[in-house]
């Protein structure tokens, strides 16, 4: 099983893009993980949100592959403890073999014919993050489940 996590737009705040890749890096000791950034539309502030979403949702699409488990990370989504995100991790690599692959919106969201390919959504917390810290901060939980499922001291209860 491979992990990815797409996300609109680039890393370009210093200190968030340094934790990014730190854990990006972590990670690739326990799970075959890549970063996809999807190139943020130049000309956004000058459309309509619909548009955009449109327009960021097809270049998501055409990064999943049919046999993808698609969560989008949705403030409506699901929410996990730390423990719980690991169990749910931990029982995908034991009794499935789909890729997951985890996408991160733009600042307008997902348009309809993502949410509809979605297989579920996941919120990180009730809070509101900036897109780009939300990719640090998921990166670390990723990195913190694949710790709890290996029993390793990084994550303390």
């Amino acid at each position: 099983m491979k992990i990815s996590l797409i996300t609109v737009g680039k890393t370009d705040v210093k200190w968030v893009k340094e934790g990014l890749e730190e854990y990006v890096s972590r990670l690739s000791r326990y799970v075959p993980f890549s970063l996809i950034e999807i190139p943020q539309l130049k000309a956004a502030p000058s459309m309509p949100q619909e548009k955009v979403k449109e327009i960021e949702g097809e270049a998501v699409l055409k990064r999943i592959k049919p046999s993808d488990e698609v969560i989008l990370l949705d403030e409506r989504g699901k929410m996990f403890s730390s423990q719980e995100f690991a169990s749910l991790l931990e029982g995908r690599m034991a009794h499935g073999s789909r890729d997951m692959v985890f996408v991160i919106g733009g600042a307008f969201g997902f348009s309809e014919k993502v949410y509809e390919r979605a297989s579920s959504l996941m919120s990180l917390s009730k809070m509101t993050f900036t897109h780009q810290m939300v990719r640090t901060i998921f990166a670390e939980q990723l990195y913190r489940a694949f710790t709890i499922i290996r029993g390793e001291p990084y994550h303390h209860e």
